[in-house]
């Protein structure tokens, strides 16, 4: 029997120390160190003996003798988790999707197993199975290729996934999961690094996807150490208000496709709805023209999203005036105020400005501008933006209107939508023929004014 190692560990960055000290000196948390056990048993070196497992050994390979065909993706019957995976689990993949308490992890993934036509083990360490056949009954209560089980220990279940042998096993969460090999308690650093290192193990060597639910820290990072987000092959963040009925699917990591892809869902009694066209939840459906109202194109990884855009100047009542702004970054407002009343002659200067975006999301896209200074000059002269109007144009210091990327992409998905006018940069470069929409060519913000406002 080979002695115990114990080890010292920040429990809220992960960096290990010889011995305890008071504060970590990579995320200058206090009392945060603790001793864990490393090793309990002696396990064997990385050098193996010639013998029957000599042929499990991967060999190197030169360049020109590696398969380069494309690698089948498992669909998974759900269009925006599918979207942002790249189009599908990769077979062998780890994917790791956290998230706030009660945002709908758990909700969405045994949504997806119980749709899948695959074998499939969803693995609870944090719910009976009883728990989790009632919420089975409200989603989809006739699957027959989704297999319950509860158990936390990671021998346990690699057994009974050997009797079953599951095309695609979930684990809810990986905070629960502890292994043999491992003396300290689950949840910690030594125990979540040594449960995903076997399940990234049998995933490589089974080619079986393993989905992992991850705990999220009050600073909104998923709990552990952070190489656990270099272990797996994909991150997902899974966003949302629990006092609002949506839920955004973000990809933060994916080694198998665009970062940049986004999922919406709506939570229902029955489970979470994929919403296929967000725009129709972003724009509320007014038939009366409002002033501070404007609508913008958008486009988030690959997808463009139509997003209404509200604003509210009013008089300071106090001697400094407000900036608030809701799903937007409040500099760039303070930049496009500054360039109105410089470039465009509005004083803006005592007025109180107020900016939200609807939907409860942020948007970081800065073709949205034009569409940000077109709702504060409605809500300035109260006069509303006529119906059936939206922008897609980036604000320069200069107040000239900017071009921006995909601009085609963004007209037609206007059009798709009922728009009959768009505003765009007079730069940017329109091959697009037959459109119904009418396109208006800008320059400065003089002219958009001027064709808004008179």
């Amino acid at each position: 029997m080979a002695k115990t190692k114990t080890a010292f560990f920040c429990q809220n960055c992960g960096t290990q120390y010889a011995k305890w000290v008071g504060q970590c000196s990579a995320c200058k948390e206090w009392n945060s160190v603790v001793e864990e056990v490393v090793q309990k048993e002696e396990k064997k070196g990385w050098k193996i003996t010639a013998g029957p497992t000599s042929k499990k050994i991967a060999k190197p390979l030169r360049v020109n003798e590696i398969s380069t065909e494309t690698e089948l993706r498992l669909n998974v019957h759900d269009l925006e988790f599918n979207r942002v995976l790249g189009g599908g689990l990769v077979p062998g993949s780890l994917v790791l999707l956290g998230g706030e308490p009660g945002v709908g992890k758990s909700t969405l993934l045994l949504q997806i197993a119980l749709k899948l036509p695959y074998k499939t083990l969803y693995v609870s360490g944090e719910e009976s199975q009883k728990q989790i056949k009632m919420r089975a009954d409200r989603i989809h209560p006739d699957s027959d290729t989704c297999f319950i089980l509860t158990e936390t220990k990671t021998q346990n279940i690699f057994q009974q996934i050997e009797a079953t042998e599951p095309d695609i096993v979930v684990i809810d969460s990986i905070q629960t999961l502890h292994s043999d090999y491992i003396e300290s308690a689950a949840g910690s650093i030594s125990q979540i690094r040594e449960c995903t290192a076997e399940l990234i193990k049998f995933a490589k060597e089974t080619n079986t996807p393993v989905v992992l639910i991850g705990h999220i820290t009050k600073d909104g990072s998923i709990a552990g150490p952070k190489i656990l987000e270099h272990m797996v092959d994909t991150v997902l963040q899974f966003e949302g208000d629990r006092n609002y009925v949506y839920r955004i699917l973000r990809s933060l990591k994916n080694r198998f496709g665009s970062t940049a892809e986004l999922g919406i869902y709506e939570m229902q009694g029955s489970g979470l709805r994929e919403v296929n066209n967000p725009s129709e939840i972003l724009i509320s459906k007014n038939d009366e023209g409002l002033s501070g109202t404007a609508i913008a194109s958008t486009i988030e990884g690959m997808r463009p999203l139509m997003i209404e855009i509200q604003a509210l100047v009013s008089t300071a009542v106090y001697g400094t005036p407000q900036r608030s702004t809701t799903g937007y970054n409040a500099k760039r407002l303070n930049m496009l105020l500054a360039v109105l009343e410089k470039r465009a002659g509005f004083k803006l200067g005592a007025k109180d400005v107020f900016l939200n975006i609807t939907g409860g999301i942020t948007v970081d896209d800065p073709a949205i501008d034009l569409a940000v200074i077109a709702a504060i000059l409605s809500s300035n002269s109260d006069i509303a933006i006529e119906k059936g109007v939206c922008f897609a144009a980036e604000i320069g210091l200069a107040g000239e209107i900017r071009p921006v990327q995909r601009v085609e992409q963004r007209i037609l998905e206007a059009e798709k939508l009922g728009f009959t006018t768009i505003y765009v940069s007079k730069r940017n470069k329109i091959g697009l023929k037959n459109t119904k929409i009418e396109i208006q060519l800008v320059a400065k913000i003089e002219d958009v004014v001027s064709r808004l406002f008179g």
